[in-house]
């Protein structure tokens, strides 16, 4: 999946380095002890049509990216500039999820 952010394409992947980069992120710490739990807690979000979620699951699948990597900033402001169906931008994003071989087994669970 591509997005236009700054002018520039990204290429969001929704592998292992993502799922890495998502858990610090949004993954859950516990007196500076990480326990990932990024996937767990995004995807409920992303089915409420959560913005600050959503932005952190492109910041995460931006991060592949060797030419351009958005920062975090970017990302906040292509969604709140996003012209586009942000409906749709939530349900294409979670599509890709759905698609992706590394996680899709761990969102149709917490689907389910």
């Amino acid at each position: 999946m591509q997005v236009k952010i700054n002018n520039k394409e990204v290429e969001l992947k929704f592998g292992v380095k993502f799922v890495r980069e998502l858990d610090k992120v949004a993954g859950l710490d516990v007196n500076g002890a990480s326990f990932g739990m990024g996937l767990t807690k995004s995807i409920p979000a992303l089915n409420t049509a959560d913005p600050a979620v959503l932005a952190d699951v492109i910041y995460s699948a931006a991060s592949t990216n060797k030419a351009f990597r958005p920062s975090q900033d970017d990302v906040d402001d292509f969604i709140d500039d996003y012209d586009g169906d942000l409906e749709k931008l939530f349900d294409d994003v979670t599509k890709e999820m759905s698609a992706a071989n590394a996680i899709k087994v761990a969102l149709k669970n917490v689907q389910a």
